[in-house]
């Protein structure tokens, strides 16, 4: 997405409003009231990013909500396209003032949301009705909020793991019990794993370029992504990913690969996906959305797989990683105190227990809200599908800190893609540290012109 889109919406939309990393204030909640005086059936209008299975089971939610409130409310969910066509879309509607009552926006698009100030933060409605709101994971709340106070509600998650072939791991003479926690220890894995070195995988390791696991070794290893701890404490001016510890990853990440420990799957995670399944590759990095697949995989194939923690960059480090999926935005500019009270209802709706059971267990995002793992439902998944415990371990053992938060940067989809280039450069033979300077000062320009648009 091309800088000048991004700052061309915030002149619009913003018009010299914000200049740190403040909570969204484009409205306040509405009198708790607004909804009982409205008449007849107020119609929510709700744009979301999901398709296939995924999109299967939020429409049923949908139709579970209004079937509930039938006669009051009626909730009408429209698919509008993938993450950054969702939100491209979303900066034409402020343009047109034609926004959604609710929109789903992915993780990376946060910065943008609060600096477009056209929405309700989430803590307003919370404060407006003393709502408890300890159900909410901490590390998943945490990634939406600043000084503690909500933006937006936290709706599909996913977490990333460290794959293993188990039966190749056996084959190989390692213990697939005792996996690598650390990049050496990988590389140790994948040297007796690989084809080249007399090993049951063409090769032990092998991932997608893809900026979002770069951000999570930073994570990992308690080094922020951008600064402005992480954007937290005032606006973000600059990225880290060419310094420390993202270069020593990238430094690693080239020498694998050049000494045939490693494929170059290139970017598009389904192809690296695929070299998992086909039993390609021994080891993996991709998110808790895979798990269901990789298994089903598995049991076709004859093979047993596993999931544990994402490695950290060197032994001794606590950190753990950031989480990612979207969250729920209610829009209050240009929209009735009715709508934005119904939008609200739907929304707390979406994160009640019982709801985020069925939708992690129809779908393998991560429960949002804690009570959810004690739903039968949940439970009984669970059961089926242990490896998810994994998951549900890691992100209770990662302290919430600026640096498992996650960087809220106004250009963050544009600051992924620039990692990207600079890692898939690097894996293709640059010079590690002059491939993710350039990609770094390529990101530097559009925060400069983003920055200045928002001020």
């Amino acid at each position: 997405m091309p800088a000048g889109i991004v700052a061309g919406s915030l002149v619009l939309a913003a018009c010299g409003g914000g200049g740190g990393a403040s909570s969204s204030d484009g409205a306040a909640a509405p009198s708790a009231d607004a909804l009982k005086s409205a008449k007849g059936v107020t119609t929510v209008s709700f744009w979301h990013a999901m398709d296939g299975k995924n999109a299967e089971v939020l429409n049923q939610l949908v139709s579970d909500f209004n079937a509930a409130h039938k006669g009051k409310i009626e909730v009408k969910s429209t698919y509008a396209g993938k993450y950054d066509d969702a939100i491209t879309k979303y900066k034409a509607a402020i343009q047109s003032k034609s926004t959604p009552d609710v929109i789903q926006v992915y993780d990376i698009g946060t910065q943008f949301m609060i600096d477009a100030k056209q929405t309700v933060p989430m803590q307003s409605f919370i404060d407006r009705d003393k709502v408890d709101v300890s159900d909410l994971q901490p590390n998943i709340a945490g990634y939406y909020s600043i000084d503690k106070k909500l933006n937006s509600m936290p709706f599909n998650t996913s977490m990333p793991l460290l794959y293993i072939n188990k039966t190749m791991f056996k084959k190989a003479g390692l213990d697939p019990d005792k996996p690598p926690t650390t990049l050496a220890e990988v590389r140790t894995a994948a040297e007796k794993l690989s084809k080249k070195n007399g090993g049951p995988a063409d090769y032990g390791f092998g991932a997608a370029i893809y900026g979002w696991l770069l951000e999570q070794f930073m994570a990992t290893s308690g080094a922020e992504y951008c600064d402005q701890a992480n954007g937290r404490t005032g606006r973000a001016a600059g990225v880290n990913f060419a310094e420390g510890v993202n270069l020593e990853v990238v430094q690693w990440w080239q020498k694998m690969v050049k000494d045939g420990l490693a494929a170059n799957t290139g970017r598009d995670t389904k192809a690296a996906q695929a070299a998992f399944k086909s039993g390609q590759l021994a080891m993996n990095l991709e998110s808790t959305g895979q798990l269901s697949g990789y298994s089903d995989a598995a049991k076709q194939g004859g093979w047993e797989v596993g999931a544990v923690n994402y490695p950290h960059v060197a032994a001794g480090q606590t950190g753990g990683p950031i989480i990612g999926g979207a969250s729920l935005w209610v829009n209050g500019v240009g929209h009735k105190d009715a709508n934005k009270e119904a939008s609200w209802q739907f929304v707390k709706y979406l994160a009640e227990p019982a709801t985020q059971a069925k939708w992690h267990t129809g779908t393998g995002y991560f429960p949002n809200s804690k009570g959810a793992l004690n739903q039968p439902v949940d439970v009984a998944y669970r059961k089926a599908n242990p490896l998810f415990d994994v998951a549900v371990k890691q992100l209770e053992g990662t302290e919430l800190n600026t640096a498992t938060q996650g960087c809220l940067l106004g250009v963050m989809p544009q600051a992924r893609k620039a990692s990207e280039d600079g890692l898939e450069a690097a894996l293709n033979g640059a010079d590690p540290k002059a491939a993710m300077t350039k990609a770094a000062d390529a990101v530097a320009a559009q925060i400069k012109t983003y920055n200045a648009s928002v001020k």
